[in-house]
């Protein structure tokens, strides 16, 4: 750790810039008629930004990895009987969905000979400093499309040193699938299941849902949106209510980012992820589980600061499940991360209630598995999966999309079933106070398996206390990057 005096000039610079960039936030939104999304009631409640409304009666099934949910894409594609949508941040012509199955232009080309299939792609980094850049994307473009029937539109329309980094696939209206898991071998191969058994190059560990239910209404009228901007050919627009409602489905709610200037009718913009996790994380008062590739938004940080400073119950806990070497942004997340620890050594107790782990491929010579999931659980009543991760890149300037439920049933399943893979127990044991969960399995494990790694190596099992958190130095960086990029 450094020297108390570099600390003391760390806090000052971080917390300084910090301030600047949440103001800095706060006008912009303003300016366009978003306050409530960057000051909302800490309620927990639905996003009043949004311009699509919860909608009841949905069906909601979720994925946790890759071998669960591509092979569903698989299926629906395959089974389309009008159309097949579908918007990304990368599409690889030669990834495939399932072990020994078609590639994913074989996929698409051939549900193209019967049905209408559009793919939306962005552009890529203009410049080749970032991949995938202009002219890899235009290569994969047209592998992926030429000689075939599937119309393919790129997305250039991005703020500088942004993307369009939503994934969804939207099938005959009916049936949307919404998550972090892109249809790539860009940077990692998707297809991984829960086990992360050892492999060459990264493990992979994402999440992703299914819709069925007036929600895929809303989820098809934003592809729209951006298709018509982007390829003008005239798409109708999204025939409301083709999926109806199912007797005692839940209530959910499809809420995004959209910069500013970027499409009509959004001219202003829309930043309901945000103000949804705001609202979520003001109202939590015992458990807030996020799994996300970054950790860096000011304002998110702030209100679990405070949280871990002045905690709202006894039982209060955070747990943050995030990359062990993130593609970009390692010192922001850490710094923030590091923020974070000393915030919860100001509670002023002894008790730990901030955990930040990562994800190993068990056994000698495991690799890393990459925490690719965007998704959050708070107090077993409020659950998000999508494509925003906990950065300003997510929840300001690049094109998102996430799900929110508010359904104690569903968001208590999905975190057992995340728990049962990371902890490597059965429900019967984990299925209990998070609390008690949080002291007695995650935090020994954590701590264990951080040790025989640095002692030996590798580790029996899976999860892992994030290494090398620096508690004080580079705590800035997150927010230093918000003022000069993400503005």
């Amino acid at each position: 750790m450094a020297p108390y005096p570099l600390n003391h000039v760390d806090d000052l610079v971080g917390d300084t810039l910090e301030r600047i960039i949440r103001a800095k936030h706060a006008r912009r939104l303003r300016r366009r008629g978003s306050a409530g999304a960057i000051d909302p009631a800490p309620d927990g409640g639905w996003a009043s930004t949004a311009s699509f409304a919860p909608r009841d009666g949905c069906r909601v099934e979720p994925f946790v990895d890759g071998s669960e949910a591509l092979p569903r894409i698989a299926d629906a594609i395959r089974s389309a009987r009008s159309h097949v949508h579908l918007a990304g941040w990368h599409f690889d012509p030669t990834f495939r969905l399932e072990e020994g199955g078609p590639t994913l232009r074989e996929l698409l080309a051939e549900a193209a000979e019967r049905v209408g299939v559009r793919v939306l792609a962005w552009a890529g980094a203009p410049l080749p400093l970032f991949h995938p850049d202009r002219g890899e994307v235009r290569q994969a473009c047209e592998k992926l499309a030429g000689g075939t029937r599937i119309s393919m539109a790129l997305d250039s329309r991005e703020r500088p040193f942004h993307c369009h980094h939503e994934k969804l696939v939207v099938v005959d209206d009916e049936t949307a699938f919404v998550g972090g898991i892109d249809l790539t071998a860009l940077a990692g191969d998707r297809l991984d299941s829960s086990e992360h058994p050892p492999r060459d190059g990264l493990g992979w560990h994402d999440t992703a849902l299914r819709l069925d239910g007036p929600v895929v209404d809303d989820v098809a009228e934003h592809f729209r949106l951006r298709w018509h901007a982007v390829a003008g050919d005239g798409l109708p627009q999204a025939s409301q209510s083709r999926s109806a409602a199912a007797p005692g489905g839940l209530e959910a709610q499809f809420v995004r980012t959209v910069p500013e200037r970027l499409y009509e009718p959004c001219r202003d913009g829309e930043w309901s992820i945000l103000e949804s996790y705001l609202r979520a994380l003001g109202a939590a008062e015992r458990l807030v589980y996020l799994e996300s590739q970054f950790l860096w938004s000011p304002e998110l940080t702030f209100v679990l600061a405070e949280k871990l400073r002045r905690p709202p119950h006894d039982d209060f806990r955070v747990i943050a499940l995030l990359p062990a070497h993130p593609n970009n942004g390692a010192d922001d997340s850490r710094g923030q991360v590091g923020l974070l620890i000393d915030a919860d050594k100001k509670s002023g107790d002894d008790t730990t209630r901030f955990l930040a782990c990562t994800l190993y491929q068990p056994g000698p010579g495991g690799n890393p598995v990459y925490v690719h999931s965007k998704a959050a659980m708070i107090d077993d009543t409020w659950l998000t999966i999508g494509s925003a991760n906990l950065n300003a890149h997510s929840l300001f300037n690049d094109t998102e999309a996430n799900i929110v439920v508010r359904d104690p049933e569903l968001a208590r399943e999905v975190r057992l079933r995340l728990w049962e893979e990371h902890l490597e127990r059965p429900r019967e044991e984990i299925d209990g106070d998070p609390a008690r969960v949080f002291d007695a399995l995650w935090k020994p494990l954590a701590d264990e398996r951080l040790e025989r790694r640095r002692r030996d190596g590798w580790a029996d099992g899976k999860l892992t206390l994030l290494p090398h958190v620096s508690r004080r130095t580079e705590a800035f960086w997150g927010p230093l990057n918000g003022l000069f990029v993400d503005g």
